[in-house]
């Protein structure tokens, strides 16, 4: 091509070849610090170890979603670090936590697959703490276990979610304060937020599986001692930034202080304002929901697709935030976009294999859509929580009687 357009590439190579101790070092410094990194926090992440535990209901429950907000509060454990050597040699850094709701064949259960080491007994002392007659019980084989990929037993489809605005995490989805949770109403006066996702679990046939998925890993402010070479500031200047914009005060010529020139905000916008310093204020997780729907090959029912996506719509709010989908294993176009069929058959494998692993890498690479959202443990409590007394799902699986320990007085 060159030689046609009549360009003597001699000279340019002469000069790149010339410039190579400046260009290359920098190159491999970038690309090996990088896999660097990579290497010794997997080796942390697997020496901190992970379980699986099934927590079983108790019968009854009257706490709001605030009592979750507290057990994601305790459990937000940043492994901070002392000094350069632990993060560059010991690798340590943020560890995830997931969150999940199954239905195996209708039967609903509820999950958390945690770090072994700091996260597990810290989690487990908070649930008893929040939730008396709860039994949560280490499962010895994880329940994923159950699905192993063979395409000629098995069809799935995976959904990544997450908040729909593109502007900013610091606008909260609807929370459980929005529905005046956090005044502890009357049980029957409740209103339940998972309840539609229960019900439609509940639903499930007993050759379907579904699995959602809520992976946390705690958000803060990075830089060069969290082994960042680029800093990243915590969302809380965003919101900062967001808040006066909304107020007007990032005009030119105004100042912090309020003035008759500053535009009147509605009460809507009052009470934006107010929900994004609220939520803003609280602990914070960099959160990505994943959701897969399984089923025997020849039995992949499409009307379960659609309920799926709308038990997150009770956590839309219109002008603020919402829950939308952002990726699934699926084209537009297939005929254009995978005529063979074969990028979706690896897209299928790679999504179960990463739901086992509790890993999650964003799959967009061209609107990148569908990358990790912040989310605070007010949003977070919302959508994945102990439910109340209320919820009757016939498949949700709660203890049979109620547990009590023996009095400190009983003679030995």
């Amino acid at each position: 091509m060159f030689r046609t357009i009549g360009v003597d590439m001699k000279p340019i190579l002469a000069i790149i070849v010339a410039l190579s101790p400046i260009w290359l070092p920098v190159t491999i410094f970038f690309v090996a610090f990088e896999q660097w990194m990579w290497s010794v926090q997997t080796m942390f992440a697997y020496k901190s170890g992970r379980v699986t535990l099934r927590i079983k209901l108790p019968q009854e429950v009257l706490k709001s979603p605030e009592a979750m907000e507290s057990v994601l509060m305790q459990s937000h454990n940043m492994n901070s670090r002392d000094n350069y050597m632990q993060t560059y040699i010991d690798g340590k850094h943020p560890l995830t936590m997931s969150l999940e709701l199954v239905s195996i064949g209708g039967e609903v259960r509820f999950y958390a697959n945690v770090p072994t080491s700091k996260v597990k007994d810290i989690f487990e002392a908070q649930m008893y703490a929040q939730y008396p007659g709860i039994e949560i019980v280490e499962e010895k084989i994880d329940y994923t276990s159950e699905v192993v990929w063979d395409q000629e037993k098995w069809d799935m489809i995976s959904f990544h979610f997450g908040k729909r605005r593109k502007d900013g995490d610091v606008y909260p989805i609807k929370t459980y304060v929005d529905y005046g949770l956090d005044k502890q109403p009357k049980e029957e006066l409740k209103f339940e937020p998972m309840s539609p996702m229960l019900e439609y679990l509940g639903k499930a046939k007993p050759h379907e599986r579904v699995w959602i998925q809520f992976l946390l890993t705690p958000h803060d402010a990075l830089g060069l001692k969290e082994g960042k070479l680029t800093p990243k500031p915590n969302w809380t200047e965003a919101a900062v930034a967001e808040v006066n914009k909304l107020m007007g005060r990032d005009k030119a010529g105004l100042g912090a202080e309020e003035t008759e020139s500053r535009p009147i905000l509605t009460m809507n916008e009052r009470d934006t304002i107010a929900a994004i310093e609220r939520n803003t204020s609280k602990y914070a997780f960099s959160t990505a929901i994943r959701a897969i729907y399984i089923t025997e090959n020849g039995k992949f029912d499409g009307n379960m697709i659609s309920p799926l996506v709308r038990s997150f719509s009770q956590y839309d709010m219109i002008g603020r935030n919402g829950v939308g989908i952002r990726w699934r294993t699926d084209f537009n176009y297939n005929f254009l976009q995978d005529i063979t069929g074969e990028r979706k058959t690896m897209m299928k494998k790679n999504e179960l294999k990463d739901y086992k692993s509790r890993y999650y890498l964003q799959k967009d690479n061209t609107s990148f859509s569908d990358t990790e959202k912040i989310m605070s443990v007010e949003e977070i409590a919302t959508m994945w929580h102990i439910p109340g007394s209320s919820v009757v799902t016939p498949n949700l699986v709660r203890v049979d009687s109620v547990r009590k320990e023996a009095p400190a007085n009983l003679p030995i």
